[in-house]
């Protein structure tokens, strides 16, 4: 029986419709996203590494797009609250690193802070599962204390109350020998992968490498002795063998994507979670030699030189919180982009759920912004970046601050005192104004020289603080000039 006219044309039309169905919602991308421990911004060659090549890093680079002003927070637990949470950690009071610890005797005070990520909150994997991605994890965790993981790890039982399908179990032996746990971390990732290729997956890949103390393969380490690195200090020779060791393992991985035929549709990013040890300082020092008060602290220890960038990990200068950052999304990311938007720790949330085709639910504060536009060769809006960082943590010369970086221009609030750039201790509110494209090192304050923008810029850091809101460190009633600088892990009685 011959089909009327008016249903072949209907059957062609429902055809057409769900074509057009299709090229309007392709698939949701698998997404990889490794976090590196402590590398800073100039350990790629990419970004001007001269010591160490990282051909597969580079690589990556030039298949997709290098974020020269990526940020996160100088520490540890901060930038995976921030990642996993999208919030600032003003907001969700994850500002400190974990398990407690602090200055209750200093010159102003240290707001509490959270000391457990909430397993009641909305975050980055509970999002993804929800729109049907398969979600893992290996590797540190460093957001809770006890029952449910360290500093080491999740633990897999315990994943589920944070979104995770499946957690790597705990690695062999310690995290700070051999290699770090590099490969044992990769191969699970790997696993992982291949396990749940045909359906949408997120792996969140979160290094222990480069974190002092650093170690890195011994065949590695004597290649660059044999090549002339020193053993100990800057630049040494175990740091630049960790570098490689990193790269390697991020070959393996896109190797895996292209055997699997993955590398298509899938997103990947590459993040370190703060910025590179250039100095720490020894905290036997902090009192100072019977003075009770710090007059200059002492180097204990050098690994990498940040450079252009000033100083590393823990402090609010550039190379605190700028941090190598890759793209790469084939079909949607424009490959061997350089884009120099400054971006924040906090879009990735609300990034990576779009890319995902979904958003977090109406209820949870997300500070970030989509990136999808800026990655696709767009632009976003002009907007200020903030940082609160209202801590002393003297192994990097850190006291209480907050930050604004607004176009090139990034202003640092020392709320009450302050080390200079020898690592001298001073008492005293400072403000700091740097442009950025004229002095990336951050060598000359323009405070005085331009006291209209610094006050500007100082009045709506402010009121960001204020509509968090969140507690500005003010004068300690506890403060005690003979131990002021001395750190403790025991909290003091109320």
């Amino acid at each position: 029986m011959t089909k009327s006219p008016l249903i072949f044309f209907a059957g062609l039309i429902a055809l057409l419709n769900a074509a057009v169905a299709s090229c309007a919602a392709p698939a949701p991308p698998n997404i990889l996203f490794i976090l590196t421990d402590d590398q800073g911004w100039a350990t790629l060659s990419c970004q001007g590494n001269k010591l160490v090549s990282t051909p597969h890093l580079d690589g990556l680079a030039r298949d997709g797009i290098r974020l020269t002003d990526a940020y996160v927070m100088p520490q540890c637990t901060p930038t995976r609250a921030a990642l996993l949470s999208g919030q600032h950690t003003a907001r969700n009071g994850m500002w400190h690193v974990i398990p407690w610890y602090g200055t209750p005797w200093a010159r102003m005070t240290e707001p509490a802070f959270r000391e457990q990520f909430p397993r009641e909150a909305f975050n980055l994997p509970k999002g993804l599962r929800s729109a049907g991605y398969a979600t893992g994890i290996a590797g540190k965790w460093h957001l809770t204390t006890g029952a449910d993981g360290d500093y080491v790890a999740l633990k897999p039982e315990s994943g589920a109350a944070y979104g995770f399908d499946f957690v790597a179990p705990r690695g062999p032996g310690s995290q700070n020998e051999g290699d770090k746990q590099v490969d044992y971390l990769t191969g699970q990732a790997m696993q992982f992968i291949e396990q749940h290729r045909a359906q949408p997956w997120f792996f969140y890949l979160a290094h222990h490498t480069i974190h002092g103390k650093v170690s890195a393969p011994e065949p590695l380490v004597a290649k660059h002795l044999a090549q002339g690195a020193p053993a100990v200090g800057m630049g040494n020779a175990t740091y630049r063998a960790a570098i490689e060791h990193m790269d390697n393992s991020v070959g393996r991985l896109l190797v895996k994507l292209d055997e699997l035929k993955l590398r298509a549709n899938t997103l990947v990013v590459f993040l370190s979670d703060n910025g590179g040890v250039r100095q720490m300082f020894d905290a036997s020092d902090f009192r100072g030699e019977g003075t009770g008060r710090v007059t200059k602290l002492r180097v204990s220890e050098e690994q990498f030189d940040n450079a252009p960038l000033r100083d590393g990990k823990g402090g609010a200068y550039e190379g605190g919180i700028r941090v190598p950052c890759i793209v790469r999304w084939p079909g949607h990311v424009p490959p061997g982009k350089v884009e120099h938007t400054p971006v924040h720790v906090v879009d990735w949330l609300p990034t990576l759920l779009a890319a995902a085709g979904t958003a977090a639910p109406a209820g949870h504060s997300a500070d970030g912004v989509n990136l999808l536009p800026l990655l696709r060769g767009g632009t976003l809006a002009p907007r200020a970046l903030y940082w609160h960082m209202p801590l002393y943590d003297l192994r990097w010369a850190a006291t209480p601050c907050a930050v604004i970086r607004e176009g090139d221009w990034k202003l640092i609030e020392s709320f009450g005192d302050f080390f200079d750039r020898d690592a001298a201790y001073h008492v005293g509110a400072r403000l700091e104004l740097f442009n950025l494209r004229a002095d990336l090192g951050e060598q000359r304050n323009l405070a005085s020289s331009d006291p209209a923008r610094a006050a500007r810029m100082r009045g709506q850091l402010r009121a960001w603080l204020k509509s968090i809101p969140a507690e500005v460190p003010s004068a300690n009633p506890r403060h005690d000039a003979t131990r002021e600088l001395q750190e403790t892990s025991k909290r003091p009685n109320p």
